[in-house]
Order: structure tokens, then C-alpha cells, then sequence
């Protein structure tokens, strides 16, 4: 699945292209309230099992919801897969864009040195196609609902977040991607996923492959990003 996410041209953000492993579900940030009454007729239809995890994603989706929408958060996306134990894990997966006061590829540059030196545990560098860029790794408390307080003894206690940033091309932004997932023993699966979503990250729509921009005609296989992709996820 290939994910394009393209921004106003007065925000002077850059457009930029992702693709998206099997399991994973695009969120509405603002959902009106007919699309999330579907969501939830969905999880009733759904065997008892497999309802309880996908209300728990549902739960975890919703208590930080709010934070995203107040984090230059562009895209969400939630994630449910099988484990060995014959139930779902579940994630959240983001991309958003940071603003820098300097040059975003600096800021890059100076977090990856830093983890190359150990002095930032949990952080190391990236080298992808996209460019130079670093993963963070941490496990935190799980965020609590203030509105709905009863409704945290459902919640995780913690959670996983790994974060991948790269520098935007042509605007002082970093691009942010993150995975949170409160299946802690999947961390290292999750993590995976992560870096795999990273090395498909362009700046350049993978359908165009003609250095005018033009759209390719006949192309039988896929080049550059569009070949990145299909080498991750198929």
C-alpha cells in the first residue's frame, strides 16, 4: 500500500510518499460522527476475541487522539496483526512534521552523531534512501483519558514509541515517523515495521519515473521509491 501525503501550498510543506505494510488502517484525525458510528457497528460485527482487541486499539487510538491533532500530525494509522498466541497486537503508527530553527539536515546530522557516540541511549542512526535520519527507541507510560477516567484500568500500563526522523528537502522540518504499540514483547517486531515504512519514505511520487515528471507509460517494473517499496512490503 503506498501512502501519499500532501500538504496546502501556503504551509510550505514539502509532499512525500510512504508505503504501508498489510494490517494497517488510515485514521481520520477529525472523524464526523456517521464515519465513527461504522467503526464501531464494525468491531460488534466482529468474533468476541477479536472485538475485545480491536476495542482496545479503538480505546488506545482515542485517549491520544488529542495530542496528535495538537502535534502537526498529517497521517494516522492503525495497526492490528496475529501473534503466536493465537491473539492481535496492536499499534499506532503517525507521520507529522517538527519545525527546526536551522537547517533540518544539521539537526539530523548532530542527533545521529550523538547516538553514534553513545552519549543519547536508545537512538541510533539511519542511513536511507530519503537521506541521513535517526531512530529513537523508548518505553513510556501509556497515556491516560482525563475525560473518561474510568476507562483507564482498561488501558496499558506502558508502551513502546520508536521514532524515526528525516530531514524535509527544500523546508526547515523535520519529518517524523512513529510507532506506538502496547505490546511490549513485540517491541522489536514493531521496530522492524518502523524502519521498514522509513526506507520507503520519498520526497518523489514513486508513479512518476521521467525526469520531466510525466507519469511513465508502459513501465512493467517499478524503479527507485516505487521498487523500495515493493522490496518491504511487497
Amino acid at each position: 500500500m503506498t501512502v501519499s501525503t500532501t500538504t496546502p501550498q501556503d504551509t510550505r510543506r514539502p509532499s512525500f510518499w510512504y508505503g504501508l505494510p498489510v494490517g494497517y488502517i488510515s485514521m481520520d484525525l477529525n472523524p464526523p460522527t456517521e464515519q465513527l458510528l461504522e467503526v464501531i457497528n464494525q468491531l460488534r460485527g466482529l468474533p468476541d476475541g477479536q472485538r475485545e482487541e480491536a476495542d482496545r486499539a479503538l480505546r488506545l487510538y482515542a485517549g491520544i487522539v488529542n495530542q496528535l491533532n495538537t502535534n502537526r500530525v498529517q497521517a494516522c494509522a492503525l495497526g492490528m496483526h496475529p501473534n503466536d498466541a493465537g491473539g492481535y497486537t496492536t499499534s499506532v503508527f503517525t507521520v507529522s512534521t517538527l519545525p527546526t530553527s536551522g537547517s533540518p539536515k544539521l539537526v539530523v546530522a548532530g542527533l545521529a552523531g550523538s547516538a553514534s557516540d553513545g552519549k543519547d541511549e536508545g537512538t541510533r542512526p539511519l542511513e536511507l534512501p530519503s537521506g541521513l535520519g535517526y531512530l529513537s527507541e523508548k518505553r513510556l507510560p501509556a497515556p491516560r483519558s482525563s475525560r473518561r477516567p474510568e476507562l483507564n484500568d482498561t488501558l496499558p500500563s506502558h508502551i513502546w514509541q520508536g521514532i524515526v526522523a528525516v530531514a524535509a528537502p527544500s523546508t526547515p522540518e523535520l519529518i517524523v515517523l512513529q510507532m506506538v504499540t502496547p505490546d511490549l514483547d513485540s517491541a522489536d517486531d514493531y521496530r522492524n515495521i518502523l524502519l521498514g515504512i522509513s526506507r520507503t519514505l520519498t520526497f518523489t511520487d514513486p508513479e512518476r519515473a521521467t525526469a520531466d515528471g510525466r507519469p511513465a507509460q508502459g513501465s512493467e517494473a517499478p524503479t527507485g521509491a516505487a521498487a523500495v517499496m515493493r522490496n518491504d512490503f511487497g
